[in-house]
């Protein structure tokens, strides 16, 4: 069973706050680009060849990230499940955003997968499944970010680091690197494709 209505948690955002990284439930635009900026550095230097997948891209933020940095990559595709956060994204960058499930639907290949915070309101087994999925759709490596801590809340999904090395390596056979001390709170995590 879901933690909670995921569309309803981020329509009410997206009502109160607009557009805006406070939209799909970052505490600000400056927070939202620091972890964009720790997930970008996991990723290789030059993205010119490289095909990416934004899972849960809510309005493009990443995308317009990376353009600001010059460092597109040679296609980038958008997920959400959310249809507001699909249609804004789609004008936002232009490229191809798909609406889509994670959990339950197809999903396509890339090289890599990229996942900013959309698995922030999963239960326990939903993120495992998450990543599993993610995992094997891409070529190359799953980069994703989780909140630390002790799973207590009935709204945000809290994730210890050393759980995800484990089940990355005893049920993918990756061997996670993972990035801490960034924020409070968060840790990033490559999963490479060996």
């Amino acid at each position: 069973m879901p933690r909670i209505n995921t569309e309803a948690f981020y329509q009410r955002a997206i009502e109160k706050y607009g557009i805006t990284a406070e939209g799909v439930h970052w505490n600000s635009t400056q927070s939202q680009e620091h972890r964009f900026s720790i997930l970008r550095a996991l990723l290789p230097p030059d993205l010119t060849d490289v095909t990416l997948v934004d899972v849960g891209c809510g309005f493009g933020d990443l995308y317009l990230f990376l353009a600001r940095q010059q460092a597109l990559p040679k296609q980038y595709v958008g997920i959400d499940v959310i249809p507001t956060m699909v249609e804004q994204a789609r004008i936002r960058t232009g490229c191809e955003i798909l609406q889509c499930d994670v959990l339950a639907d197809n999903l396509p290949i890339a090289d890599y997968y990229l996942c900013s915070g959309a698995m922030n309101t999963l239960t326990r087994q939903e993120t495992f499944c998450f990543i599993e999925r993610c995992f094997h759709a891409c070529q190359r490596g799953f980069v994703f970010n989780l909140l630390d801590g002790i799973d207590c809340s009935d709204v945000f999904n809290y994730s210890n680091p050393n759980t995800i090395v484990t089940f990355a390596q005893e049920q993918l056979g990756s061997q996670a690197v993972i990035k801490q001390g960034y924020l409070r709170d968060d840790f990033s995590v490559f999963l490479p494709r060996l």
